[in-house]
């Protein structure tokens, strides 16, 4: 009985050395099954969270390129639209074959913008990240003429947090009209090589519609981005809770486990004095 005493106390001894040392209460399953099963629990989630903010952290990064592009885009149509104004009026041969030129090289740019990625996915492709969106049909001179988007009708979905399932990336419509974009301005540059006012003003007015639909793309995406900040709040406030939970369950109470400490120490001597009592007196029997 002593001596099963004696293991068991010091047994128990070496557990709360143990907790005292790395502040652990629970460290493994036996030490405490009901509380270890909840740790279990709670680690999974954190799992989760930390994949969600990978996810948020990606999500965020193409975000802000879509939105870059957008921009210049914008920019683009700003300038189209100068050009559109000064096209209309009266003006010299030099002045259009100036203005075409121009717009040739905006053309350009929308068409690189338009076909843009971010390491090796294409932003404006929805789900087909893997190819250029925009074919471009190009005239003897190399001129484009046409684009035709070849992209997915849907934007591929990434979930961010534990209610949030979103798109960093433009669909298909978008897309759509981001092409329709380009094509105006490839009108907008022939009336101009062909000094037509007419037709330029109606080139520009063309324009001004796309312009709204980049203003409509540009505020969904600045939306996106919004809800994206926000989940990242989300996730920080979440993983850290589950840290608190988590310590609740496994962390000792240093105060408190070194007084049961101090008394099974105690307890441990005392069934050491009792045990070498208890042998004696069965020496003595024996000599007797």
């Amino acid at each position: 009985m002593v001596a099963m005493q004696l293991q068991k106390l010091f047994a128990r001894q070496t557990t709360l050395q143990g907790q005292i040392a790395s502040g652990q209460r629970v460290t493994q399953l036996s030490d405490d099954p009901s509380a270890a099963s909840r740790i279990l629990g709670l680690e999974s989630q954190k799992q989760e969270i930390q994949q969600f903010s990978r996810n948020q952290s990606r999500a965020l990064t193409l975000s802000q390129s879509v939105f870059g592009s957008l921009g210049a885009l914008k920019t683009i149509s700003d300038r189209a639209g100068e050009l559109g104004v000064l096209g209309s009026g009266t003006g010299g041969s030099d002045s259009y074959q100036a203005y075409s030129a121009e717009v040739n090289q905006l053309i350009e740019q929308a068409i690189q913008d338009g076909n843009s990625r971010l390491g090796s996915d294409y932003l404006f492709g929805g789900t087909k990240t893997d190819a250029p969106p925009f074919e471009v049909t190009r005239d003897a001179n190399g001129n484009a003429t046409a684009v035709t988007y070849n992209g997915a009708a849907t934007a591929a979905e990434m979930q961010t947090s534990e209610g949030t399932v979103i798109s960093p990336l433009t669909d298909g419509a978008t897309n759509q009209n981001l092409g329709t974009f380009v094509n105006n301005l490839i009108a907008l540059r022939d009336a101009l090589t062909n000094q037509d006012p007419t037709a330029v003003q109606a080139a520009a007015s063309t324009l001004h519609g796309s312009e709204d639909d980049l203003l409509v793309a540009i505020s969904g995406v600045g939306a996106v981005q919004t809800r994206l900040e926000a989940d990242a709040t989300a996730n920080s406030t979440r993983f850290n809770d589950l840290e608190k939970l988590i310590s609740q369950d496994s962390d000792a109470d240093l105060a408190q486990t070194l007084t049961k400490y101090q008394q099974t120490q105690m307890a441990y001597q005392a069934a050491l004095q009792s045990g070498a009592q208890v042998m004696q007196l069965s020496l003595l029997d024996y000599l007797h």
